[in-house]
C-alpha cells in the first residue's frame, strides 16, 4: 500500500464514521497541539510552538552513506502512517566545533525543519529557506539563533532550515580520479541545496507556504550558498530572491585544485587507484581524520567546483550570472566582521602601532600598510588600533567581495539592478563593546532572537529592539515582496555603480550614498577574496 493509499482510506473512513472532512494533505490534529501534514513521502505530526506549528527532522533526501556516498542526492523513501517530526534530525558529519551542536551526526543528515503559523492549504505565504553558516565545512540548521518561531509569527511567513553534506562529503570532485559516473561529485552538497528546494515546491503547499514565492537567504557560508545559488543552473528555477550575509562568494575551485585534495585524500586513506567502493565504504571517522589532514596540507578546502556540468564558470568572475540577473537579492556585511574571529586574542586588544602595522602585514602587502592606516585612520579618527586593523581586514576579506557582487549585479542590469546594499554598522555592548560590529551580529536581529545570542548584543533594550524593528522587518517585507523597504526604514535605495547606495543599520538607520568611499577605492587594488578556511566562513 503506498502513502497515498493510506490517506484515501484513512479520510474515507473517517468520512464513513461522521467526521469532518478537511482540507487535503491535513488531519483533524492540525487544529490541536500536533498538526498533521501529508507530504509527498508520507505524513509527518509536528508540534504547536507559542502559536505556531513546527516540523522538525523531516527528510528531503535519501541517506547518502555507502553507495550514496559522493552521489547526487535521492529522493527521501515514502513510508506509511504517521512520522514524529518532534525533534532536530541528524547533523552532517564534520569535526566537532562551536558551530556543531551535540545532537547526532550521519550520512543521513538531509532533513528540514518547517515552521509555519498554520498548516494549511487555505493560504499561500512566503516561503524563507535558511542556509546555515560554518563554510562549505560546518553547522546546522538546527542552531538555537535559527529558530523560526518568532518569524513565522511576526510576519506571516513559512521559515525552513535544512541540513545538509559538508567538507569531504559534499565536496570531494572524484571526476578524474574514477570517471564520468561522479562527474558530479565535487558540487553534491549545492546539488543537496537543490533536492531541498525542490522539495519546498513540491510540499510546502501543505505547510501553508507559497511554492511561487521562496526567498533563499544564508550568512557567512550560508551567504556563500546563496551566492552559488543564483549561478547554479539547477537552483535559480527553484527560488525568486535572496540574502547574502557576509558571505559573498564570487569564485569556486578549479577543477586542478579540486583533484588534487582528492588525490592528497586518496593517499592520506591508503586508496587503490580506481577503488572506489574502499572510498565509498571508509570509516566516517577515517575519511574526516584524513579530510583535516588534506586541508592543513593544501592550506584549502573541500568546496564548490567548475565541474563542467553545475558550474561552466565563476559564479560572480569576470560577469554576475544572467540566469539570475533580474532575481531581487539583498547582500552585505557587517563593518567589523572579523572582530569575530581574530577579536578572540586578548593581545589584539593591547597592540601599539607597531604590532598593529605587523599583524595588518598578514594580510596586506607591507608597503600599504602605512597607507591603508591613514585611509582608514580619516574616517574613523577616534578609533583604536584594535578597530582599525578590524576595520581593515574585515574590508579586504568580506566587505570587498560584498561591493564586487553589487557592481557585477549593477553592470548586468543597468539602473534598473533589483540589489539591495546594506552594512551593520551597530555597536554591540558585549564584552565591553570590543567586538564592534562582529561576524553574525546579524542572526539574532534578522531572526528576532536576540534572548537566544545575548553573548553577541548584549541584554535586551531599547538598542536591541530597535535593531530588531529595523532588520526582521526588512527580511519579511523582503520575503513578502522582493523589496526590503518598511514602514520603519526611512527609503533605501537600490545599488548602482554610481550612487552606491548603501543602508546603515544603526541607531538611527542611515541610508548613505557610497558611505565608505575612501576605503573602497583603496581596497580596489586587491583581487576578491575565495575563502579557504573556517576563519573566513
Amino acid at each position: 500500500m503506498t502513502a497515498g493509499d493510506f490517506t484515501r482510506r484513512s479520510m474515507l473512513a473517517a468520512a464513513m464514521l461522521g467526521a469532518p472532512m478537511l482540507g487535503a494533505g491535513v488531519s483533524r490534529a492540525a487544529a490541536q497541539d500536533e498538526p498533521v501534514v501529508e507530504t509527498r513521502a508520507g505524513r509527518y505530526r509536528g508540534r504547536t510552538v507559542e502559536g505556531v506549528h513546527v516540523f522538525k527532522g523531516m527528510r528531503y533526501g535519501a541517506d547518502t552513506a555507502q553507495t550514496g556516498r559522493f552521489m547526487p542526492p535521492r529522493a527521501p523513501e515514502t513510508f506509511a502512517g504517521v512520522r514524529d517530526a518532534f525533534d532536530y534530525g541528524d547533523q552532517a558529519p564534520q569535526i566537532p566545533s562551536a558551530l556543531a551542536d551535540d545532537r547526532p551526526m550521519s550520512e543521513d543528515c538531509l532533513r528540514i525543519n518547517v515552521w509555519t503559523p498554520q498548516a494549511s492549504r487555505d493560504r499561500k505565504r512566503p516561503v524563507m529557506v535558511w542556509f546555515h553558516g560554518g563554510g562549505f565545512e560546518a553547522g546546522s540548521g538546527s542552531a538555537a539563533v535559527y529558530d523560526g518561531t518568532r518569524m513565522a509569527r511576526r510576519g506571516d511567513v513559512v521559515v525552513c532550515t535544512i541540513n545538509h553534506r559538508l567538507n569531504v562529503l559534499g565536496f570531494c570532485d572524484l571526476s578524474r580520479a574514477f570517471g564520468d559516473r561522479f562527474a558530479q561529485s565535487g558540487n553534491v552538497g549545492y546539488l543537496d541545496l537543490v533536492a531541498a528546494l525542490a522539495w519546498v515546491r513540491d510540499n510546502i503547499e501543505a505547510f501553508g507556504g507559497d511554492p511561487d514565492n521562496v526567498m533563499i537567504y544564508g550568512q557567512s557560508g550560508g551567504g556563500r550558498k546563496v551566492s552559488i545559488c543564483f549561478a547554479g543552473k539547477e537552483a535559480a528555477p527553484l527560488f525568486h530572491k535572496g540574502v547574502v550575509q557576509s558571505g559573498s562568494h564570487l569564485m569556486v575551485q578549479t577543477q586542478d585544485q579540486s583533484d588534487a585534495l582528492t588525490q592528497a585524500l586518496l593517499k592520506a586513506l591508503s586508496i587503490a587507484p580506481g577503488d572506489v567502493a574502499a572510498l565509498q565504504a571508509a570509516p566516517l571517522r577515517a575519511l574526516i581524520v584524513a579530510q583535516r589532514k588534506v586541508i592543513g596540507e593544501a592550506g584549502y578546502r573541500f568546496e564548490p567546483c567548475l565541474d563542467g556540468v553545475s558550474f561552466e564558470a565563476h559564479p560572480f568572475i569576470p560577469n554576475a550570472p544572467a540566469i539570475s540577473a533580474r532575481k531581487p537579492m539583498m547582500v552585505g556585511t557587517t563593518q567589523t566582521e572579523l572582530s569575530n574571529q581574530l577579536g578572540r586574542d586578548p593581545s589584539v586588544y593591547v597592540m601599539d602601532d607597531t604590532q598593529l602595522a605587523a599583524r595588518l602585514a598578514r594580510f596586506i602587502p607591507a608597503e600599504d600598510v602605512a597607507e591603508a592606516l591613514a585611509v582608514f585612520r580619516r574616517s574613523a579618527p577616534q578609533a583604536a588600533n584594535s578597530e582599525l586593523f578590524f576595520r581593515i581586514v574585515s574590508w579586504k576579506s568580506y566587505i570587498r567581495n560584498a561591493v564586487i557582487m553589487g557592481e557585477r549585479r549593477a553592470a548586468l542590469n543597468g539602473p534598473n539592478n533589483p540589489t539591495w546594499m546594506y552594512q551593520l554598522t551597530w555597536r554591540s555592548p558585549a564584552e565591553g563593546g570590543r567586538r564592534l560590529s562582529q561576524h553574525t551580529l546579524d542572526l539574532p536581529f534578522m531572526f528576532d532572537n536576540v534572548d537566544k545570542a545575548e553573548h553577541l548584543t548584549g541584554p535586551a533594550s531599547d538598542q536591541t529592539r530597535a535593531m530588531t524593528e529595523a532588520m526582521a522587518k526588512s527580511w519579511l517585507a523582503f520575503a513578502h515582496t522582493g523589496d526590503p523597504n518598511h514602514a520603519g526604514l526611512p527609503r533605501w535605495p537600490t545599488y548602482d555603480a554610481r550612487r552606491r547606495s548603501t543602508l546603515l543599520f544603526d541607531i538611527p538607520v542611515e541610508p548613505r550614498d557610497d558611505p565608505f568611499s575612501a576605503e573602497r577605492r583603496f581596497m580596489d587594488r586587491y583581487d576578491p577574496v575565495r575563502a579557504t578556511t573556517s576563519t573566513e566562513g
